[in-house]
């Protein structure tokens, strides 16, 4: 995480606005400008906190299911926004009341820390090239020109060291050198430096020098003007919807193609679905009333110090949701497109716009379903129908690396969540000739990337046609060899409820096709059979840190692929609702304690990701990698739903 986090602000106080924000339209519609303003005002003047105040997140605090879901439009509606942050008594939890302009409490917690800010981050830069024990580690380097250098601030995972306060916000900062301010930095790493930071202090605790080694000699510029040459042979590929796009936004809320719910924002989930549901009939079917990122960690698995205590919880320790890009620049989406803006919190209180931080667009996803009857000679009828999908979908930059999350709505039920993982990889500098890294493959000259994972935690809280629904574990099982099975080819599906929280702590198997299916036990469809959705996971990893390790206490919803829990308001966060400096005893592992979960309202959590092994392909800008899952109906219609498509006119004939 690096210097480019910091907010477009500066630390002069915002003007204070007292005056009532205008109403909102719905209880989930995402925090106004002006309710930010309010509530940044409320908390300012209510003499609750001491000292100059920095923000790190705003939020919508959610009302009950029950208050949304009997929500009629014209209603008055009461909005608490809830502010993280640091003051002079350390972190605070505020709950304001936006619509009375009352301030509701200030929580204190011991322990852990509100998430980086963008002050956090300008503070560290300066404290780090001021201190003369870092300034004479970088001039063993041949390095006097601080100006040229670029300081990443991480999180101070792992041991503390000497000096340190545990009580005190403390991160770390490594560095790297540009050549001037467009550089890609990464590409020459200050190797061996690690400073240790008490923020709340100001000072430099300790800096950690493990001896020179020398600086890769290449670049790692990847814009366009710094290429050798570029492609001339690539034609015009346009997206064309003349007659506009097949969705409609009214605010905040969506519909298109039966399907309809509302998008949010949260500073630690990320990009939200909020009551999602399906058209059937006459019918407006519920299956989701959230869906989001719960966290996720960053694991390193490199023994180099300076990377293997890295482990960072980038949802909740850097508030992700404040780091989404303005998709107004670049090609992040192609098509009839529209955008939702979002609204934040600077670290100083002012109210902070992200325009375009939402993308939502249609695209063609060939063919849907098809056959050919055969039997027709010699005409040999056919019919095609054409797949599409509704894409909903936000960029995060993260420090060096960058997250787009997609969510998916298919024409025959289907819902998908896609990750793509781009930027830049970590680095550690390597002497020419040295042995060959085991845990850091070479990726270029004198450069290496360490080996480490990425693993999402999604939160998805069902109701499935009502609140009351179970969860089953398919397997895919060969039968028995025997009378009932005389040439040993036969294979059935084993269903297994998972009735307890403790009995649902699952992991992937994909040599048994292993899926979860969702079912209401109440709504049975026209076969007798309880309606349902499955999760349909990838062949995906879990955490190989130990569990008794620093990171496997701190990240211990990446144990497992799956954990079912009770419903609970305040479960949100699957590393606990503060993490930052968290020793790991709270989250996930602490939710799952063995209540019911068979017919009763329920959430599902599932970890996925990845393992990156760096390879020279991905430097020195990383081309997209994959990751998610699916959500499929699974007896939910009562046949096709895509049967009512009509024929494509204008591509085929």
């Amino acid at each position: 995480m690096s210097e480019t986090l910091s907010q477009n602000a500066t630390d002069a106080a915002p003007p204070v606005r007292t005056t009532a924000p205008s109403p909102v339209l719905h209880p989930l519609h995402p925090p106004t400008r002006a309710e930010i303003e309010r509530g940044v005002a409320t908390l300012s003047e209510s003499g609750a906190c001491q000292g100059r105040l920095a923000f790190s997140s705003v939020s919508l605090l959610e009302p009950p299911k029950a208050a949304v879901k009997n929500f009629a439009p014209g209603q008055p509606i009461t909005r608490v926004l809830r502010f993280l942050g640091v003051d002079g008594q350390g972190s605070f939890d505020a709950r304001v009341n936006v619509s009375s302009g009352e301030l509701l409490e200030v929580r204190r917690q011991a322990g852990v820390q509100a998430p980086l800010s963008g002050r956090d981050f300008i503070r560290a830069i300066k404290i780090t090239k001021a201190d003369p024990a870092w300034q004479r580690a970088v001039r063993k380097r041949g390095i006097d020109d601080f100006e040229r250098i670029q300081v990443d601030m991480w999180p101070g995972s792992g041991p503390l060291v000497n000096g340190a306060d545990p009580g005190h916000r403390l991160v770390r900062a490594i560095a790297f050198v540009r050549h001037d301010k467009t550089d890609n930095g990464y590409a020459r790493p200050l190797h061996g430096i690690i400073a240790h930071l008490d923020l709340t202090e100001g000072r430099v605790v300790h800096v950690e020098d493990h001896g020179v080694r020398t600086i890769p000699p290449e670049s790692g510029r990847y814009e366009a003007e710094h290429q050798p040459a570029l492609r001339t042979d690539l034609k015009p590929l346009d997206i064309s919807q003349p007659e506009g796009p097949s969705f409609r936004i009214d605010g905040y809320a969506v519909s298109w193609q039966k399907w309809s719910f509302r998008v949010g924002m949260h500073p630690q989930h990320g990009l939200v679905l909020h009551e999602l549901c399906h058209e059937d009939g006459d019918r407006k079917r519920p299956i989701l009333y959230r869906a989001a990122l719960a966290d996720m960690v960053v694991p390193y698995g490199d023994s180099d110090p300076m990377h293997s205590w890295k482990h960072v919880l980038d949802a909740s320790e850097a508030s992700i949701g404040n780091l989404a890009n303005s998709l107004k620049l670049g090609c992040d989406c192609l098509g009839e497109i529209r955008y939702l803006d979002i609204n934040t919190v600077a670290h100083n209180g002012e109210a902070v716009t992200v325009e375009n931080a939402v993308c939502i667009h249609e695209e063609d996803y060939g063919v849907l379903w098809k056959h050919m009857d055969i039997h027709s000679a010699p005409d040999f009828h056919a019919e095609v129908r054409r797949s599409r999908r509704l894409v909903v979908s936000s960029f995060f930059t993260v420090g060096n690396y960058e997250y787009g999350f997609y969510w998916y709505l298919y024409l025959d039920g289907t819902i998908q969540m896609e990750v793509k993982l781009t930027g830049i990889v970590g680095v550690s500098a390597v002497e020419t000739g040295a042995e060959k890294p085991e845990f850091a493959p070479l990726i270029a000259p004198n450069l290496a990337s360490p080996i480490h994972q990425h693993l999402f935690c999604f939160r998805l809280d069902f109701e499935l046609d009502g609140e009351d629904n179970a969860v089953y574990e398919v397997d895919v099982e060969p039968s028995p060899p025997g009378p009932a099975n005389p040439h040993g080819t036969q294979f059935h599906a084993r269903s297994t409820l998972l009735g307890s929280e403790t009995e649902a702590r699952r992991d992937c198997a994909p040599h048994k096709s292993r899926s979860w299916k969702v079912v209401n036990p109440q709504r049975l469809n026209r076969l007798g059979v309880p309606v349902g959705y499955k999760l349909l996971a990838g062949a995906t990893p879990t955490l190989f840190a130990d569990p008794d390790s620093y990171v496997g206490k701190r990240a211990g919803f990446a144990r497992h692929n799956l954990w079912v829990t009770a419903f609970d308001a305040e479960e949100l966060s699957a590393a606990g609702d503060m993490s930052l400096q968290s020793p790991g005893d709270g989250g996930l592992p602490a939710y799952s304690r063995d209540r019911n979960i068979d017919n009763t309202d329920l959430v599902v959590w599932h970890t996925f990701g990845l393992t990156h092994v760096p390879r020279p392909e991905d430097w020195p800008v990383m081309p997209v990698e994959y990751s998610g899952f699916s959500l499929m109906p699974v007896g939910f219609f009562e046949r096709n739903p895509a049967l009512d498509l009509p024929p494509s006119k204008h591509h085929c004939s």
